[in-house]
């Protein structure tokens, strides 16, 4: 069986232009389905997050029984430190979303260090949801964008704006992994939407949760 490394946010807060503060931290059922679906096909499942921090869950994304399934999840309150992390170690890396990685995995270099890594390495990678700003960092070692020419989808614009963030929101996911070279295909808002480029597997929303962590079983198979 593979061990996979959930690359959680460690943000409690996404701070919009107009400096509000925004309460965010990761999606639970960005985290909770991918785990189930890994763990009962037998996989083992680590967490990293940014310092080692707990990280927290945005309490508007949890739904009944999610919190005792959290809680139950022992990993999740000890997460390995992510500058410590050695990609070789795990046989694929998943970033669930929640606001919380635009704060703080869409300029973090360890992270990008590692997705640089697993991609070099040729082992699964996934995303979901705005999980795919860990990527904006992410350079190969020819100094290229990992996402450059490749087929992803993410959290779209009109989401955001559905949402209602987007007027204070200090970028939008979509159109920066556009800028960067990405060929993003989005589908209709909140419709479950996978797209798998080889080993690349990017959700496009928490609607698309369970169709990626099948999509990354079928890889790891």
């Amino acid at each position: 069986m593979s061990t996979i490394l959930f690359v959680v946010t460690g943000a409690r807060t996404w701070t919009l232009d107009d400096g509000t503060a925004h309460p965010t931290g990761y999606w639970a059922e960005e985290l909770l389905a991918p785990y189930r679906i890994l763990t009962e096909a037998g996989h083992d499942v680590a967490f990293a997050t940014p310092g080692g921090v707990v990280p927290a869950v945005d309490s508007t994304s949890l739904t009944d029984g999610d919190a005792e399934a959290i809680a139950h999840i022992d990993a999740l309150s000890t997460p390995l430190v992510l500058a410590e992390v050695d990609p070789a170690a795990f046989d694929a890396v998943y970033y669930p979303g929640g606001h919380g990685p635009m704060q703080d995995l869409a300029v973090d270099a360890d992270s990008a260090a590692l997705i640089a890594a697993t991609v070099a390495g040729g082992r699964p990678l996934a995303a979901v949801c705005h999980g795919l700003a860990a990527l904006l960092p992410a350079r190969s070692a020819e100094g290229e964008p990992v996402v450059a020419g490749r087929r992803i989808t993410g959290f779209s614009d009109e989401e955001e704006r559905l949402g209602g963030l987007a007027d204070r929101a200090p970028y939008l996911l979509e159109t920066s992994l556009r800028a960067l070279g990405a060929e993003v295909e989005i589908a209709a808002p909140w419709s479950d939407h996978t797209v798998v480029d080889g080993l690349l597997i990017t959700g496009q929303n928490p609607q698309s949760s369970t169709s990626a962590a099948q999509a990354l079983l079928s890889a790891l198979a």
